[in-house]
């Protein structure tokens, strides 16, 4: 189990990398939009190509950070009858609806994404618009979204798991997802132990 544990720790560490990066897509999306409409406005001059390129924008941020808020639990539920339940029966909802329902929908939408995107990379498949972009590597995000998906799901598997066997406690679990974040982060040289490691590893130099 401890090596189960070890992979969660790992699928986490990449979705909250993929999660906390790929948010700056949104502020690119929204320097594309002003700069259309600013060039619209002033020159009368316009491209479909800028605004397919915020809806794959956009898409690419729907897609790539759909892991991530699995794992922040961020998903929009109903709560009326289970913030009524005890923790524990909370916990084997979540195991039974991630492997009933989650795992299977998202195997299957692998399975279709695959020819899906093949067939778009294959023909080069353009934008039916006039002036539009490529559409295959927006196709291809999808794919890379699910298999994220896919990946989270399991590290949320065998977490609940865990939980439920009383090999990790809630407490733990959340420790052991903010360790995962702190390395991601400490890795990219940013967060609030960066400098200290920076400090430690100039130290180190200097002897």
């Amino acid at each position: 189990m401890q090596a189960l544990l070890a992979a969660s720790r790992g699928i986490d560490a990449v979705t909250a990398f993929i999660g906390r990066h790929v948010k700056w897509l949104i502020l690119v999306a929204i320097i594309v939009s002003a700069v259309n409409a600013i060039i619209r406005k002033a020159f009368d001059e316009s491209s479909n190509a800028w605004l397919e390129l915020q809806w794959y924008l956009f898409g690419a941020v729907f897609m790539l950070a759909a892991a991530y808020t699995l794992q922040r639990n961020a998903h929009i539920r109903i709560d009326v009858i289970s913030a009524h339940l005890k923790k524990r029966t909370r916990d084997w909802i979540d195991l039974f609806g991630h492997i009933v329902f989650l795992l299977p929908f998202v195997l299957m939408m692998i399975w279709l994404c695959v020819p899906f995107a093949l067939d778009s990379y294959q023909s080069q498949e353009m934008s039916m618009n006039s002036g539009g972009l490529i559409i295959w590597p927006a196709k291809f995000i999808i794919l890379v979204g699910f298999i994220l998906l896919l990946a989270q799901a399991i590290s949320e598997i065998i977490k609940r798991v865990a939980v439920l066997a009383g090999i990790l406690d809630d407490a733990d679990e959340h420790a052991n997802m903010q360790a995962s974040v702190d390395t991601e982060l400490l890795s990219a040289g940013i967060g609030p132990h960066a400098h200290d490691a920076s400090k430690r590893d100039g130290a180190g130099d200097a002897r």
